[in-house]
């Protein structure tokens, strides 16, 4: 059904796209891998391609390579769901002109923090401390699951880690080789009822269908934060994350060259709620990243209709009904 559902989409809309093609160029878009940042993508990619008659290329990448790429090659076009709170590269880029930030993707922003599930600190309440985690580290399994390599909260995370002398305790850091499997090591554990302790953020479909508590950490701090967001930190002390700031942001080539696109691009936003919403149906039907595209699409018409203009209105006029 989810892959008629995503046919018939398709079909309605074919027609328009073929009178809209000369209207935009060659576009290219990031695909973060992480869930929430796949469905922002193929959300714009759609509309992108059937309201504004672009030639869409995905471009698979995590944030760091995508910053690198940006800076040295001027590519890709867009950048989807940049979590920016953690890297000093992304105002650079601004600065020198070579980015520019278009929309506030997540609307309410993103929240990273360091959690275990709600059973575990129910049987014991001192491990929502880190000093309690590093008295009793066979309570959390002995391992703080972290992000893959190349996600901007890799550096973050093992500068805080190192801080709170968490390897000394006994704990090891274990970073996951991609995001899914990440999520899936929440999953297990709490299908299990075992110990879990590691990194995790929202909006995600795993935060809402496994109830997590946040350990405990000194308040957020901008110069502790900012000298933990760098590989070469000297000095790494402990600070929580801000709420993040989480854009699409675009090259100023790609502005001067699509403003329509690119203003499209700057009305795409999604609440905490409504992005849960989608990665849970996604995750509970066993969706792919474009199905969950088409159920946000189709479940929140007045969402995305307004952020239109009036000839990719048109185009799309038969999904608005």
């Amino acid at each position: 059904m989810k892959k008629f559902a995503f046919a018939a989409t398709l079909a309605v809309t074919s027609g328009a796209a073929t009178i809209a093609a000369a209207d935009c160029g060659e576009v290219s878009i990031t695909e973060m891998d992480w869930a929430s940042a796949a469905v922002v993508t193929n959300v714009a990619k759609f509309l992108l391609e059937q309201g504004y008659g672009c030639t869409v290329a995905i471009v698979p990448t995590t944030t760091v390579p995508a910053m690198t790429s940006v800076a040295e090659t001027g590519e890709p076009d867009i950048l989807t769901e940049l979590w920016t709170s953690y890297t000093e590269v992304y105002e650079e880029l601004r600065a020198e002109g070579k980015l520019v930030e278009l929309s506030k993707v997540l609307s309410d922003g993103g929240i990273e923090a360091w959690w275990i599930p709600a059973y575990l600190a129910e049987a014991h309440p001192e491990l929502t401390t880190l000093e309690g985690i590093k008295a009793n580290p066979e309570l959390i399994g002995g391992r703080f699951h972290d992000c893959p390599t190349g996600w901007g909260c890799d550096i973050t995370n093992n500068n805080n880690f190192i801080a709170a002398g968490l390897g000394d305790s006994g704990v090891e850091r274990f970073q996951h080789g991609s995001g899914e499997t990440l999520a899936a090591a929440i999953a297990a554990a709490a299908e299990a009822k075992e110990p879990w302790f590691g990194y995790y953020w929202a909006p995600t479909s795993v935060l809402g269908k496994y109830p997590m508590v946040q350990v405990e950490m000194p308040a957020y701090d901008a110069d502790k934060h900012t000298c933990n967001g760098l590989e070469d930190c000297t000095t790494p002390e402990l600070s929580a994350y801000p709420v993040s700031n989480v854009v699409t942001a675009a090259t100023q080539a790609f502005v001067d060259r699509e403003p329509d696109a690119a203003a499209l691009m700057g009305n795409v936003t999604f609440t905490n709620a409504q992005m849960g919403d989608v990665l849970a149906w996604q995750e509970a039907n066993n969706a792919s990243n474009e199905e969950a595209a088409v159920y946000f699409l189709t479940t929140y018409k007045d969402t995305w209709g307004n952020w239109l203009d009036d000839d990719a209105k048109g185009k799309l006029s038969a999904l608005l009904q």
